[in-house]
């Protein structure tokens, strides 16, 4: 297959870097089948967001917001296709790509905010059952994009996890921690009064305690995710990662676009809920979990399979079909 597929998307300190961290993963599958790609944005203020392409040799240049400019960027670079991936463009600049005889994919979670697209991706789980009416999606975990890092992990057998005495524990928030909450979260951890060994992955250093283990974001992030016992995160994109690898999850949100997947993941119980805040009752479910092994790992068993790591040769598929 040849192509040349640009990616509209920002990531940095503030905006977070989920939306590049799917794009990233759509493009590793993309250049597995020979296909060109560019990245066309911005990234301000993380290390660890540039190092995603720079390391993988995906090209980024700058790109305008205004839709007419951005479709003379993207003739300009020879592209096929352009994914748009922002909460933030105008609603018009689908419509004038697709004008500008572009093939154009979205992804979105949930409202497409009037964008319009030849497809749709919203990878969310249980979208598939929510009504959409912008055009043709892909919906659901069935589509769901990992990355390379993610897809090669694999979780300790249970019975080296179960020897464990005192439980291993990730916290993150994204690769930044726009919110700035990761400090908030180790407190409640330590408020549990319960044993465990902390890794709190943090762009600010912070005084976490004889158990804590502070660190700044990290290519290690899908290796640490699976020798976890618990994961403390937020509703967004790395959930999918954590689903696919069966990894019990305690989760927040920190952005109200989060808040449909919380209420999803945490009501189907393949992850525990600790409500907006680290207050009383979020601790009290942190000790739950903490002390009892079996309570996290049945979360972890419900999630396990939801993701099986092929969502983006579907979406590939799909992508490539329109051009």
């Amino acid at each position: 297959m040849t192509g040349r597929v640009g990616f509209r998307c920002d990531a940095g300190v503030g905006r977070g870097v989920g939306h590049l961290v799917r794009c990233v993963a759509l493009a590793e599958e993309l250049r597995t089948r020979g296909v060109d790609v560019v990245f066309a944005g911005a990234v301000h203020g993380s290390a660890w967001a540039r190092a995603q392409l720079r390391d993988r040799g995906l090209p980024l240049v700058a790109a305008p917001d205004e839709p007419v400019r951005l479709a003379e960027l993207a003739r300009k670079l020879r592209l096929d296709a352009v994914v748009l991936d922002s909460y933030d463009l105008p609603a018009e600049t689908g419509a004038v790509l697709g004008d500008a005889g572009l093939a154009v994919l979205a992804i979105v979670d949930g409202d497409p905010l009037g964008q319009a697209a030849d497809l749709y991706l919203d990878q969310n789980l249980g979208a598939e059952h929510r009504p959409f009416h912008a055009g043709p999606r892909l919906a659901g975990a069935d589509y769901v994009l990992l990355r390379d890092g993610v897809r090669r992990c694999r979780r300790a057998s249970r019975e080296l996890r179960g020897a464990r005495a005192v439980p291993r524990v990730l916290c993150f928030f994204g690769g930044t921690d726009s919110a700035g909450v990761v400090p908030a979260w180790a407190e409640a951890l330590v408020a549990t009064g319960v044993p465990f060994e902390g890794t709190m992955i943090s762009p600010a250093p912070f005084a976490g305690g004889d158990a804590i283990t502070v660190i700044p974001p990290t290519d290690r992030l899908p290796e640490l995710m699976a020798r976890a016992d618990l994961v403390v995160t937020a509703a967004g994109s790395a959930v999918w990662e954590l689903l696919h690898l069966g990894v019990p999850t305690a989760l927040t949100w920190v952005a109200d676009n989060q808040l449909i997947g919380y209420e999803e993941l945490v009501g189907r119980g393949v992850a525990a809920g600790l409500g907006d805040k680290p207050g009383e009752q979020a601790v009290g479910t942190l000790a739950r979990l903490l002390a009892d092994p079996a309570a996290r790992e049945e979360h972890g068993r419900r999630g396990g399979g939801l993701v099986d790591g092929k969502g983006r040769e579907r979406v590939a598929d799909a992508l490539l079909a329109l051009f």
